[in-house]
């Protein structure tokens, strides 16, 4: 015998929403079209921000290995003047791709990973800013190649109808790694619906399966191959070594799970 709960699902669970009304999926590919985030109604939305080389995978790195607290500011001014109210917080960031004077740390991942429960003030030339733009979105999540998969479980688990990906990109321009990673994304969503700019990054993505390859094809990638970080590349082309969320709340991003 059939039950009547069978008979009907329960219209109050994620997973009947996601089914009734599927996720539509768009891709913020330029700091140009960031910059009109702010004007947009992100109420009902959720934002995953990618800025894979390297200041979100730096900040993935640092949940993962136990920092308590980033404070993504934009600009120089901001993190310095931030970080005399929060005097044991480490300041950190870059402009240029190098660490800004007078700062603890740069942005190479490699120097988040010995800060267990310390707070971080972080600017970055492009990453920081994408974050703040979305900070009045319903959600917004920190993407990296790194946490690829802990991200897609949780946008699977959820019923947000609306998803934007952002992709921080390089000074004024498009950052191949950034829509790459939003690609690799897309793909793990089944049954969302994909705006233009999302059918590219899906198509960018299923051209380079080898996530290492596609991040030294990068502007960027190459850019720090030539300085001798090429292993900054390396770590961030990893494909969910980690199970941390950054999720972002008041400006300030917390790990998920705590």
């Amino acid at each position: 015998m059939v039950t009547e709960s069978l008979r009907r699902p329960d219209r109050s669970s994620s997973l009947f929403i996601f089914h009734l009304y599927p996720v539509h999926l768009d891709v913020v590919l330029n700091p140009a079209e960031i910059a009109q985030l702010q004007s947009r109604d992100l109420s009902a939305t959720t934002c995953v921000v990618f800025d894979v080389l390297r200041a979100t995978s730096s900040m993935i790195t640092a949940l993962a290995h136990g920092v308590a607290e980033i404070y993504p500011v934009c600009t120089i001014d901001e993190a310095r003047a931030l970080k005399t109210s929060l005097a044991d917080a480490v300041l950190g960031g870059e402009r240029k791709g190098d660490m800004i004077p007078g700062f603890d740390i740069g942005n190479s991942p490699r120097e988040y990973t010995g800060l267990t429960n310390r707070r971080i003030v972080t600017t970055t030339t492009n990453g920081t800013v994408a974050l703040r733009a979305c900070e009045q979105a319903e959600r917004v999540l920190v993407g990296a190649l790194l946490n690829l998969g802990a991200v897609a479980a949780e946008l699977n688990a959820r019923a947000s109808q609306s998803v934007l990906l952002v992709c921080a990109g390089t000074f004024e321009t498009f950052a191949l790694e950034d829509a790459y990673a939003a690609g690799r994304l897309i793909a793990e969503l089944p049954g969302a619906t994909l705006s233009d700019s999302a059918q590219m990054a899906a198509a960018l993505a299923a051209r380079y399966p080898d996530s290492l390859a596609a991040l030294q094809l990068a502007r960027n990638g190459r850019a720090l191959t030539a300085s001798g970080r090429a292993a900054d590349v390396e770590w961030c082309a990893q494909i969910s070594r980690y199970k941390v969320m950054g999720v972002m709340e008041a400006a300030v991003i917390r790990p998920w799970p705590v």
